[in-house]
């Protein structure tokens, strides 16, 4: 059931009372959150709510002329189907963000150092993300660039006493990294290539989101909600709630109604139906 966050009264930040009308109206869209069950990121994380005005307190990266490109890096071996689904992904960025967003060519993890590898019991090796971050990513953004991140086709793992993880963002250097191996199911075919590519794209949404000091959502169902598991990534809708899509607005300056019109074609061309659904109900309540 919906429940209404609209507000009658005009925002304080003046960007955002200029568009408060579009607020008020996707508002009524948000869902609530549930009660977290055993497991789930909030039940395992006291985290604090992120507001507005802390949100503007923390600085956020704003693209300029000369700075505003989103840089995606594949790191591994990826299969032709594999590339295709990085693509989409890098199309899904450039509209969810309405920024340029390039894919870089493949960079190999063939010579990592030994120490950033392990192998789990059922065979299948693990990334160091960390070592990403910091080896790899970190001071090698590109000049016209934003914000970078990686996309490793293998597993990826925090720290040794996590299982594993499906991302990881650093707020103040603005790089990230994500894996598509769980995201995938362990293998991409063209049975669950829809279902790798929904949560690719929000799992990619999710760490930029980051880079661009979105915390975590408290307000609503969210793509920016925290998640432990396969399953709250799949039960996270695509969309923004309206307190995060404040945030970002204020720092990115986009067309609400174009920004939206291209989610829903996008959306209609990937054959993500149910998303197509949930970005046309924002659409419909604005026109």
């Amino acid at each position: 059931m919906s429940m209404f966050f609209a507000c009658g009264y005009k925002h304080a930040d003046p960007v955002i009372a200029g568009q408060q009308a579009y607020f008020n109206a996707i508002a009524r869209n948000d869902v609530p959150l549930g009660t977290p069950q055993e497991g789930d990121w909030r039940a395992a994380h006291n985290e604090k709510a992120q507001t507005f005005d802390a949100y503007k307190a923390a600085r956020p990266v704003k693209p300029t002329a000369a700075r505003s490109v989103i840089y995606l890096l594949p790191v591994g071996e990826f299969t032709p189907l594999q590339e295709k689904i990085l693509e989409a992904a890098r199309e899904y960025t450039a509209i969810f963000f309405q920024l340029k967003t390039v894919l870089l060519p493949a960079h190999s993890d063939s010579a990592f150092p030994a120490g950033t590898f392990r192998q789990r019991e059922d065979g299948h090796i693990q990334l160091l993300a960390p070592y990403i971050l910091d080896s790899l990513l970190k001071g090698n953004i590109p000049n016209d660039g934003i914000t970078l991140m990686a996309i490793s086709a293998l597993d990826l793992y925090p720290k040794s006493d996590w299982n594993y993880v499906f991302g990881l963002a650093s707020y103040t250097d603005k790089v990230g990294v994500s894996s598509i191996y769980r995201l995938q199911d362990k293998t991409l075919d063209t049975s669950n290539y829809i279902t790798c590519l929904k949560r690719l794209n929000k799992v990619a949404s999710h760490e930029i989101g980051h880079m661009f000091s979105l915390r975590h959502c408290l307000h609503a169902q969210c793509v920016m909600n925290g998640s432990n598991n396969l399953h709250e990534t799949d039960q996270a809708p695509n969309r923004l709630c309206s307190a995060c899509q404040q945030k970002l607005y204020w720092n990115l300056r986009y067309d609400h109604q174009k920004r939206l019109e291209q989610l829903v074609n996008y959306c209609h061309q990937q054959q993500l139906q149910p998303e197509q659904r949930l970005l046309q109900k924002d659409l419909d309540a604005i026109r």
